[in-house]
């Protein structure tokens, strides 16, 4: 019971860490709602863990779930149909760069808050995950297929990371999200594929779920 009493808000933001990683192998559009409640929770633990820069950047989550719902919603991709979900796609090569750039930019600049406002204890490997967890969220938006490429590095790193600060349960479920981000580009890869051999003015079915 005292372990419980220690670790039940760990145990929360992993169950519905668990909800929202599903909805995401599922390319369910529900993910950014069950997005918008998990930063919540997590604020509460990575602030209680000293884990600062996670804390920030839920406030970037919650912000990105609301970007991402109106795009999966309401955004097109060229050659979407009329009332058509929008695809998975491959990440645009005029995007690399740009993407590589802000990722070291953000890193940088989160390292540097780290340092020098706040105690952090890992202040290189918590300022490295979030800050590629721009570039995963922004590529998750656009429901590119790399984005899962991009977890796998997040969720190794992550999950190691809050074995050292004494996370048990979240680094459980970022070892879950390892395995879930691997099944989850076989998937969407064979969504994208689905899609580019169904035929035209056959509706192309992308997992998406409806609000």
């Amino acid at each position: 019971m005292q372990f419980l009493s220690a670790h039940w808000l760990d145990i929360i933001g992993t169950l519905i860490g668990l909800v929202y990683v599903w909805q995401e192998y599922r390319a369910s559009m529900w993910l950014w709602i069950t997005g918008l409640i998990m930063p919540l929770v997590y604020m509460v633990v990575y602030y209680r863990a000293g884990l600062y820069a996670d804390f920030g950047m839920q406030v970037y989550y919650a912000l990105a779930a609301i970007y991402g719902l109106i795009v999966w919603k309401f955004g097109r991709k060229r050659g979407q149909s009329e009332g058509e979900a929008m695809p998975v796609t491959r990440v645009k090569r005029s995007l690399l760069l740009p993407s590589l750039l802000l990722f070291l930019a953000s890193w940088g600049a989160v390292y540097m808050l780290l340092i020098h406002f706040t105690d952090s204890t890992v202040p290189v490997l918590d300022s490295f995950g979030n800050a590629l967890s721009f570039i995963a969220l922004w590529w998750l938006a656009r429901k590119y297929l790399e984005q899962w490429l991009l977890w796998i590095v997040v969720d190794t790193e992550l999950a190691a990371l809050y074995v050292y600060k004494g996370l048990p349960f979240t680094a459980g479920l970022y070892t879950l999200y390892v395995i879930i981000a691997i099944a989850g580009y076989r998937k969407w890869k064979g969504m994208m594929r689905g899609a580019a051999s169904a035929p035209d003015g056959q509706d192309k079915d992308n997992g998406n779920g409806t609000l």
